[in-house]
């Protein structure tokens, strides 16, 4: 028979066994943690053109226990994400982009959704979200220039905002005209926010209308409205805009605290994203010593997001070959990384940030496999 343990020695081995144990983590279910990551960047910020969110779903319910990170969902990375006993993938770049018409073992983003459903691995990607947010890559990105200020190239508006309609519309009409102006008003789809004010204009008793329209309703508006030219006159209409997101948007512009040489900022950007070699062009009557005080910068492929920046350099992943050759005629150096060169690295970063927001309840980690398909040969 043992011999019982005294309670002081066994609270002593609970300690020793608990601090020898990995932590516990929390599962979260998948809707979520789909719902907190949509928080941490929301889907709204992307560009219209991008296919962000969830895009692949095991059947409900889903629990994630650990959140795998990739810039690209390839067949080897998905392996990788198979032997790592993944729940959901985080692919900055969506793996489902053009609509797949059928999903078969033809083609290898097919495969790739046939082994995430297989293994019941949800795939999501934020994308052009991530661009946007200010604690994105682009800014991760700045932090390769050395000491400097960065502000969007391209600002965010707010994904809504309290004002209905696109348009404002405000006129006086004296009380022989406004009670049957306003009868038809009403009878035009898209109005809302409509008020009357009674105002005295040159002496005179009248009533100010306004209203919030639509970009259709307000053609109707102003055919009606132009019947009586006196009352089409005194007529303002305004243009009602998003107010803009501070420090959210494509793109940065930054000023560099000290103006930097751009062999020095070469230099620089291959150290932050640990590259042996990148492709400069200098501009034309600069040189590989010429100061650097303004840099333009996008993550990816930046020639859009560019296009026009007044700044004396541009820093992307790739580049068109004519885009280039207008950079440099304007005096801009361009540097080259390649794509994915310059939005991986974000990912060690976006994963202690993660842990974060999410409150530690689970695992995340960084693919291993996952890399640039260019290389200097």
């Amino acid at each position: 028979m043992p011999l019982p343990v005294p309670p002081l020695l066994r609270r002593t081995l609970h300690r020793v066994r608990a601090l020898g144990r990995p932590p516990l983590r929390a599962l979260m279910n998948l809707r979520e943690l789909v719902s907190a990551l949509n928080d941490f960047a929301s889907p709204s910020l992307a560009e219209s053109w991008d296919n962000v969110g969830l895009l692949v779903e095991p059947s409900p319910p889903h629990t994630v226990n650990t959140l795998f990170l990739t810039n690209d969902l390839t067949e080897e990375v998905m392996e990788e994400a198979v032997q790592k006993k993944a729940d959901l993938v985080l692919s900055y770049h969506p793996p489902i982009f053009t609509p797949l018409k059928r999903v078969t073992w033809k083609t290898w983003k097919e495969r790739l959704v046939v082994r995430a459903l297989e293994n019941r691995i949800a795939i999501y990607s934020p994308h052009t979200a991530y661009d946007a947010i200010p604690h994105g890559v682009n800014n991760w990105l700045t932090k390769g220039l050395g000491a400097c200020t960065s502000v969007p190239l391209h600002p965010s508006t707010a994904p809504s905002s309290p004002a209905e309609g696109t348009h404002r519309v405000e006129f006086c009409a004296d009380a022989e005209h406004v009670d049957a102006v306003l009868s038809k008003i009403k009878d035009i789809p898209e109005i809302s926010c409509l008020t009357t004010l009674p105002v005295r204009v040159e002496g005179e008793e009248q009533t100010r209308v306004s209203l919030n329209c639509s970009q259709k309703a307000l053609l109707e508006l102003v055919a009606l409205l132009s019947q009586n030219s006196l009352l089409y006159h005194k007529t303002e209409i305004l243009l009602l805009q998003k107010p803009l997101l501070p420090h959210t948007g494509m793109g940065r512009l930054c000023t560099l605290s000290e103006p930097v040489s751009l062999s020095d900022i070469i230099e620089r950007i291959k150290g932050h994203l640990k590259l042996a070699h990148v492709r400069v062009a200098v501009g034309v009557g600069r040189t590989l010593e010429s100061p650097v005080k303004k840099a333009a910068l996008c993550a990816g492929s930046g020639s859009s997001v560019l296009k026009g920046a007044e700044a004396d350099l541009y820093l992307t992943g790739e580049m068109s070959h004519h885009d280039v050759l207008d950079a440099v005629a304007n005096g801009i150096s361009v540097i080259l990384c390649e794509h994915s060169n310059t939005e991986r690295g974000f990912l060690s970063e976006l994963r202690d940030t993660l842990a974060i927001h999410l409150k530690n309840q689970i695992n995340i980690i960084v693919s291993e496999k996952d890399r640039d398909p260019l290389q200097v040969a």
